[in-house]
């Protein structure tokens, strides 16, 4: 249920990249634009898809913009997406994720209470290529030493105050896999503080076909190069478990805890 919306209103950006993920895009569209959030930006930045992606943006007619034009990558799209744009917070939300009833009026009330938080996540659940609930993921409170051995922070879940944008600057367009986790961690480092929403703000959607599964070398070249920069060496897989084995275990806590019922969103 969306909650009342706070006295100011703020503005919300959000951008999709997108690239031949009509089948999902459709959805997509659909859990933004029945937020029915009254100060939204939504903008679809397409790579110049080779499917029915171009057909399923004109369906909308001039609900939101739109483009689909050849680009360097995701990174890119969203950089794009988001040049020219003025909001008080901004997002990004994949071409085959979904956001929950009710997300951004609750996120601008997050905002509007706590002026000290820069950046907010929340709980995900995972759905499958047919958008059926497959799993969920509560999380503990933010740790920032966990957050430097892994990006463990549900992307789509996601949403940060302009000002972390200007401060920090645009999506690494060199990243193909670990943009969002650069994006992350060049905002920690900056100081901003991150909390985590104790609400289900999105879908995360896996299929055969995601990015995620398809470029696991790319991924794992470009976790290493995070890792390097940021501890300084790239640690094992053992001492990668070990560094965020007490982050693990508050999570293992938080979800049975969920899942019995002890504890609430």
């Amino acid at each position: 249920v969306a909650p009342p919306l706070p006295a100011q209103v703020p503005s919300i950006a959000i951008v999709t990249p997108s690239y031949n993920q009509a089948r999902f895009l459709g959805a997509t569209i659909d859990s933004i634009l029945c937020q029915n959030y009254p100060r939204l930006s939504y903008h679809v930045q397409d790579g110049a898809s080779d499917d029915e992606t171009v057909a399923v943006l004109e369906s909308y007619g001039d609900e939101f913009s739109w483009n689909s034009r050849p680009d360097k990558g995701q990174a890119d799209a969203i950089n794009i997406g988001f040049d020219g744009v003025d909001a008080d917070i901004m997002g990004y939300l994949n071409s085959d994720d979904t956001l929950l009833p009710g997300t951004l009026a609750y996120v601008a009330n997050f905002f509007d209470a706590r002026p000290d938080v820069d950046i907010v996540y929340g709980h995900r659940i995972f759905i499958d290529r047919d958008g059926s609930e497959i799993g969920r993921a509560v999380l503990p409170a933010h740790d920032a030493k966990a957050l430097l051995y892994a990006g463990y922070i549900p992307q789509e879940t996601m949403f940060w105050r302009r000002r972390v944008w200007d401060a920090i600057g645009t999506m690494d367009s060199s990243f193909q896999y670990a943009l969002d986790w650069d994006f992350m961690l060049r905002a920690q480092a900056a100081g901003f503080k991150f909390k985590r929403a104790r609400r289900f703000l999105a879908c995360f959607r896996v299929h055969d076909r995601q990015k995620n599964t398809s470029n696991y070398d790319i991924g794992r070249f470009e976790m290493n190069a995070l890792r390097q920069r940021y501890l300084g060496t790239i640690p094992s897989q053992s001492k990668i478990f070990r560094a965020m084995s007490p982050y693990l275990l508050r999570q293992f806590i938080f979800h049975w805890g969920y899942q019995l019922r002890l504890i609430r969103e």
